[in-house]
């Protein structure tokens, strides 16, 4: 159950269609328990539904749908190249793809890696779930391992400051930057975890979770 947990959190992660796909009906039943609860305006609820669903409309679904073409052509040809067979799209579908070749490769193959990055690094420098209600040291860390770096690289290494919006919410991204490396003392001082990978395995959770 775990590792399927993690294919479907490593295939969400570039994906925001897929995700969301995944994800919208448990957000929408939360909504709804809200609203029950009389902690959310049913006219807010609407205005959220409606928006977290023309966000991705029309360019993020067609940019996907073209994707998701692209990788079962290549998934087709490796099958057909491996086992002898002659699997494939109809020729309108395959006219279609050589067609896009250049805005597939020059625009939506670079956007989806840099979506798996931006999405990949922030997603697992928070915790969640065990976190002590008002305890802004547990909700976060700094990620800046060499290895993260090829990553970071395609958002301008911003995870190595984001905790710090955690504690001076109002500096901005470039200000941070600057003056990173005493922030992060402060941080370690203070008891902010750097480089801890665990948070992979544990789901985002602070700390380790008893078998």
């Amino acid at each position: 159950m775990a590792s399927l947990g993690a294919i479907k959190r490593l295939l969400t992660t570039p994906d925001v269609v897929l995700g969301g796909l995944f994800r919208l009906h448990r957000m929408f039943s939360d909504m709804d328990r809200e609203v029950e609860n009389g902690s959310l305006k049913i006219e807010t609820s609407s205005k959220l539904k409606r928006i977290m669903f023309l966000s991705i409309v029309p360019v993020t679904i067609f940019a996907h749908v073209v994707l998701y073409f692209f990788f079962a052509g290549a998934l087709l040809d490796w099958l057909n190249g491996r086992y002898v067979l002659v699997v494939g799209f109809p020729q309108g579908v395959d006219n279609m793809l050589i067609s896009l070749n250049v805005v597939i490769y020059t625009i939506l193959l670079p956007n989806l890696l840099r979506q798996f990055c931006l999405h990949f690094i922030p997603s697992n420098m928070h915790y969640f779930g065990d976190v002590k209600e008002g305890n802004v040291i547990e909700q976060t860390q700094v990620l800046n391992i060499w290895w993260t770096y090829p990553m970071q690289l395609f958002y301008f290494f911003f995870c190595w400051t984001r905790s710090i919006h955690h504690f001076v919410v109002n500096e901005t991204f470039y200000v941070r930057h600057i003056g990173r490396k005493k922030a992060q003392e402060v941080l370690r001082k203070y008891g902010v975890r750097f480089n801890d990978p665990g948070t992979f395995k544990r789901a985002n959770r602070f700390r380790k979770v008893s078998t």
